[in-house]
This record gives C-alpha cells, sequence and structure tokens, in this order.
C-alpha cells in the first residue's frame, strides 16, 4: 500500500497561455481545491499558431506569492542542456527557501525544441540518459554539502556552495515514458511521472523498471511517488472540447522525442499527420464531470496517486470551477 494519498494538481501550460492569464487563474485553481501546480519548462511550444513561451522559474515564484497552500513545480525540466544543474539546484533552493514545503522539481531528458534553438546539440538517448542522472547527482549534493567538487563526466564543480539552501528537502520527481528512465527514477527519485499510456506499457514495463531502480537502491518502491498527467478538454459542447485540443498533435509522434527537430512551425505541420481517432484516444474530450471523475479513477486503479490536469479547454475558468465543483470534492470524498 502506497504511504501517498490522492492529490490532484493542474498543468500552467507555459507554451499555450500566456503567463498574466496562467497567473490570474492561480486563485481559482486554489479555491477549486487542487493541491499543485505543474509548470511546463519550455524555450519553444509544441506549436506555432498562438503558441506562448513564459519562463517557467519566473511563473512559480510569482504564482507561488499569490498562493496559500498550493505546491508548485516544474512538468518538466532539463537540467543537462541550456540550464547546467547547478543553477537548477540554486534556483529551486532559492524558491524552496521562499515557500518551504510547496515546492518540487520535475526532471527529463529534454527535448530537441528546447536546447537546440540555444545553440546546444542533441546527443543521443544513452548519453541523456547519463547525463541526467549525473545533473540529479551534482543537485542534490549541491543542497546538501558544503563547498563541494565534482569531476564528473559532463560537469564539474568547484568548491561550489549555496548559501541558501532550501528550508526542507524538495521532492525530485524523474519523468519517463519508457524503462530505462523509470529504472532511473526509482533508483535516484522522489517520484516517477509519466503520461497517458496502454494499461500494458505500465504493468509490464513501467512499473516492474521503477521497481528493479528502487530495489537497485536499497528501498521500496513504496516510497516513491507515483505520478501521472492526463490530458483533458471539458465543453458541454463536444466538438468544442475537441477543437481546443488540437493544437497537442504533435506530441502524440514518438519521432518528436527522439530527433533534432526545433522548429514549432515545423512541429506544428507534423501534427497535420495525427489523425482526429488518435487525438480522441490520447485526450478525454469531456463533456459532463462524471467523465472526468471516471477518467481520473482509472489512473488511480492503475496505481497513481498524484494525478496532474492538462487542460486545453474552449473556457479554463469554467473547466477549473467544474472540478472544484464536481470532480475534486467526490474524489476526495471518496478516496481517502
Amino acid at each position: 500500500m502506497s504511504r501517498f494519498g490522492l492529490r490532484i494538481g493542474f498543468t500552467a501550460s507555459m507554451e499555450q497561455y500566456q503567463p498574466s492569464y496562467l497567473l490570474s487563474l492561480v486563485d481559482d485553481v486554489e479555491r477549486a481545491g487542487f493541491d499543485s501546480v505543474w509548470v511546463s519548462d519550455h524555450f519553444h511550444p509544441w506549436f506555432h499558431t498562438n503558441a506562448a513561451g513564459g519562463f517557467a522559474w519566473v511563473w512559480i515564484a510569482s504564482a507561488a506569492e499569490r498562493s496559500k497552500k498550493l505546491s508548485f513545480g516544474t512538468g518538466v525540466t532539463c537540467p543537462t542542456m541550456r540550464y547546467n544543474p547547478a543553477i537548477v539546484a540554486q534556483a529551486f533552493a532559492t524558491l524552496g527557501s521562499m515557500y518551504p514545503g510547496r515546492i518540487f522539481l520535475g526532471l527529463g531528458t529534454g527535448e530537441a525544441m528546447n536546447e537546440m534553438p540555444v545553440g546546444c546539440s542533441w546527443p543521443p538517448f544513452k548519453t541523456r540518459v547519463e547525463m541526467l542522472e549525473e545533473a540529479i547527482t551534482v543537485i542534490r549534493k549541491l543542497w546538501t554539502e558544503n563547498f563541494v567538487d565534482f569531476r564528473g563526466k559532463f560537469y564539474t564543480l568547484r568548491k561550489a556552495n549555496l548559501y541558501t539552501r532550501p528550508s526542507e528537502p524538495i521532492p525530485i520527481y524523474v519523468a519517463a515514458s519508457g524503462p530505462t528512465v523509470a529504472e532511473l527514477a526509482g533508483r535516484l527519485a522522489d517520484g516517477f511521472l509519466t503520461i497517458p499510456l496502454e494499461e500494458s506499457h505500465y504493468r509490464d514495463v513501467l512499473f516492474p523498471a521503477v521497481r528493479r531502480g528502487a530495489e537497485k537502491a536499497g528501498r521500496s518502491v513504496e516510497e516513491i511517488d507515483m505520478a501521472v498527467e492526463v490530458y483533458v478538454s471539458y465543453h458541454e459542447d463536444y466538438d468544442a472540447a475537441f477543437r481546443s485540443v488540437k493544437c497537442w498533435a504533435a506530441t502524440l509522434l514518438p519521432f518528436m522525442f527522439k530527433y533534432p527537430i526545433y522548429d514549432p512551425r515545423e512541429i506544428e505541420s507534423y501534427g497535420n499527420l495525427v489523425s482526429d481517432e488518435a487525438l480522441k484516444k490520447a485526450w478525454l474530450i469531456g463533456t459532463s464531470p462524471e467523465e472526468h471523475i471516471r477518467h481520473i479513477e482509472h489512473y488511480m486503479k492503475l496505481g497513481f496517486r498524484n494525478i496532474h490536469v492538462t487542460s486545453s479547454s474552449p473556457d479554463e475558468r469554467k473547466t477549473i470551477a467544474m472540478y472544484g465543483r464536481d470532480v475534486i470534492p467526490y474524489l476526495k470524498s471518496t478516496y481517502k
């Protein structure tokens, strides 16, 4: 039995909405009873038309200042190329110092759209996994040790010392959709984060990989917070709700994560290859609260207790209000 209770989060999609608008939603999200806000950390967005590109770390600080209860973190940061991991450690140590117990850090192997535009190369997957593992080592050392000397394969520290430390430990989540990084999450992270996938892929691939990693680290898999991002759109008009998710089509193409494709105009054009049927399978296009409840319950039954909702709805305030009125109270009272 997991030691983690049910938590429901909301995604601040920095690619889709301008930061000022997302900031205006923070009070609504808190009143609705969400527990957390996961912030996408991108340099380029997944599409070009009507896209946005705010900086996640700046937004987190401003949003946390507005909130009293919500926790905030990235979903997710690549700490290996455009960011030096020591700077990631400093940034989140500062956030953790100012907002104790309300900051977390999501990490991943990255996407070409965020690294290549600023002059970084796009290494093979194996190299990026090695970089991520070393980056986590650097971050944790700086959070817990003094005047750190470190010489790794990719990063070097010379008597590096953080003079502002987090007031409480900052949970690190590692995002993965395949077994290699899922095992890394089991070894090194406080939480594992994934996305909507086939049920058998969780059961036969990802969960066993997390467990293997935990066992290698000498700990129980029950110590790892199992988190999932779910994709939803809400409106009484089904067609309106569906049209609102079409901008995300390219995210369903696996090759987008593998190859050096980084121009949002090109990415958007590849989205035209995705069928409506594929989008409807990946996204919940829900016209009633009951559909959204059943969708989250599905992931809970698979073993997730930390579920954050990425909404691409025609009216986000309306969606947040519906969750606060119907979805969150039901789930929190039913699954205590």
